[in-house]
């Protein structure tokens, strides 16, 4: 079998995976969803669903400092990385360990493709499209009632001590853009640093997002960017819902749905 990832690199296997490592917390969870939890032999500490597996399987380290001794010992067949939650060093590091496959997720239509290369990969081809199916038909039915939505002006904050967005070519900025939340800082790249003192002059927005991940944004926190705002509202929004690119994408729409009713 061979394979073309998401970075384009050619991987090939004489036979379907079973002893599968990932890296990714939003891929281990879309794994299990595939029913493979019984391949699934190492996970990162950030793996956190379904819960069980973090008592179950090896952890092998986090997504930016792994552990490779420990993943030497588990003779995995393969081993699951991403271009964002992953270095380069680390993906280096696997391949001389085991096949590596490396997602690359920027759009809803990147997401669906990984979760078709998982069906084929791991031969779970009609759990993979059942996932795609219902995925097309909630975000079919999200834009149905987000069509008559007015579009309001946010920023999204992901890190705080540096201040840190998330800004254009970043899942989470695509994800906003579909609930017609538009991204003052959509003109920068990635994950930028920021001054709070010029959110003003650099869009004034509606709205302040502080997701729950990676950093634990608290009160105090909302109140300093409120002083540094004119009118924004500032909303405690869940990360993995903006940014988790796997099965988790299931439940996103109906958040979104109860997010905009309680911004109106």
């Amino acid at each position: 079998m061979t394979i073309t990832d998401q970075l384009d690199r050619e991987i090939s296997l004489d036979h379907s995976p079973k002893r599968i490592i990932s890296l990714v917390p939003s891929q281990t969870e879309l794994l299990y969803d595939l029913g493979l939890d019984d391949n699934i032999v190492g996970i990162t500490k950030f793996c956190v669903h379904p819960y069980h597996l973090k008592q179950t399987k090896t952890i092998v380290g986090g997504t930016k400092n792994i552990k490779i001794e420990k993943i030497k010992a588990l003779q995995p067949d393969i081993i699951l990385c991403n271009k964002e939650e992953n270095t380069k060093e680390i993906v280096e590091l696997c391949e001389e360990i085991a096949t590596v496959h490396v997602s690359d997720i920027y759009t809803l239509n990147d997401a669906k493709e990984l979760i078709r290369q998982y069906g084929v990969l791991f031969s779970c081809r009609t759990r993979a499209n059942s996932i795609i199916e219902k995925l097309d038909f909630k975000l079919n039915d999200f834009k149905l009632f987000i069509k008559d939505i007015a579009p309001k002006k946010v920023v999204y904050f992901i890190w705080r001590n540096p201040w840190i967005v998330a800004a254009n070519d970043t899942f989470i900025n695509h994800i906003l853009e579909l609930n017609k939340f538009i991204n003052i800082y959509k003109n920068k790249e990635r994950y930028p640093e920021v001054e709070l003192k010029k959110i003003r002059l650099k869009g004034d927005p509606d709205l302040v997002f502080l997701s729950s991940e990676p950093y634990p944004f608290k009160e105090e926190h909302a109140f300093e960017i409120g002083r540094c705002t004119h009118h924004a509202k500032t909303v405690f929004v869940d990360g993995e819902l903006f940014s988790w690119y796997g099965s988790r994408l299931l439940k996103s729409f109906e958040y979104f749905k109860k997010l905009h009713q309680r911004i109106l």
